[in-house]
């Protein structure tokens, strides 16, 4: 695992709450996300913008500490578990089975005991076989030690690994080795902060109401008559969100000013009409149901 950098990354926080979530980014990984070395050096044929290095590093600062309810040493173990779950022979039978819940055994996991086995198998589901996940499985997870809050902190790592690892890919470059967590000592423990106001109605976890935020989170959605669910999905963990929203600003397009609801907006050379022609390819590639 790469250590931390002591050294300052020269990258703008998204809003004044991602500053407080990742604190001045002082801890940051500087030489981490190296495109550039990696364009000059031929390993890449294209130069890459800079936005998306110092997204991906700000990602790695995340992840390298305390969460809402996952420790670091816990979040950057829940990173390693999505990538071995890609190689998993239990997850290749159990994907090939009738049901997901008909097959038992063991995942080909990294992280000894550092996780609750549950928590486990819930990264290895959700990277090998997320189509047939349930919502009455979710609920069973509370019962094996990994309740709503923990669960839906663990699908916001997976996400933002599972994009930055398919970016890496795409581009033809080896993964970026995973950050060593920082000890307690130095960023405490995790906050352990359930949103006030939820609902339950709409999908398998709690989401937050837009028109009931507390002022803390004030930040999470766009000033729209109507927040799409997508967006939403994460909220019971308000700062999951705004990890989401900086890794899309920098892989597809910015939630904040209407951007990405505004299906006459692009960015880059490709037309609005051609970025969601290849994300509904993906989309389709991914049985993503949504």
């Amino acid at each position: 695992m790469a250590a931390a950098s002591t050294r300052p990354i020269a990258a703008d926080a998204t809003s004044a709450r991602d500053e407080a979530f990742v604190p001045g980014f002082a801890a940051a990984f500087e030489g981490a996300f190296d495109y550039a070395g990696a364009f000059s050096s031929g390993a890449l044929s294209d130069a890459i913008r800079e936005d998306i290095p110092a997204a991906h590093r700000r990602a790695w600062a995340r992840l390298a500490r305390p969460g809402t309810w996952w420790t670091a040493e816990e979040r950057v173990a829940i990173a390693a578990e999505t990538r071995a779950a890609v190689y998993c022979p239990f997850c290749r039978e159990r994907r090939e089975a009738l049901s997901p819940f008909s097959v038992e055994g063991e995942h080909a996991h990294v992280t000894a005991d550092v996780l609750p086995r549950a928590a486990v198998d819930a990264v290895h589901r959700l990277v090998t076989d997320a189509t047939r996940l349930s919502g009455s499985w979710i609920e069973g997870l509370a019962q094996k030690g990994v309740p709503d809050t923990h669960y839906v902190e663990l699908l916001s790592i997976v996400v933002a690994i599972r994009s930055i690892d398919a970016f890496h890919r795409a581009m033809g470059l080896a993964p970026e080795p995973l950050p060593t967590p920082f000890p307690a000592s130095e960023t405490g423990a995790p906050s352990r902060k359930r949103p006030a106001v939820t609902e339950t109605r709409t999908a398998w976890v709690p989401l937050i109401v837009p028109a009931k935020l507390e002022a803390e989170n004030d930040d999470l959605f766009p000033a729209a008559p109507m927040v799409p669910n997508v967006i939403k999905a994460l909220s019971l963990v308000p700062d999951g969100v705004r990890w989401l929203k900086d890794l899309s600003q920098a892989h597809y397009l910015p939630m904040a000013g209407g951007e990405m609801m505004d299906f006459s907006r692009g960015r880059g050379p490709l037309s609005r009409a051609q970025t969601e022609l290849i994300a509904g390819r993906v989309s389709a590639l991914n049985e993503c149901f949504y």
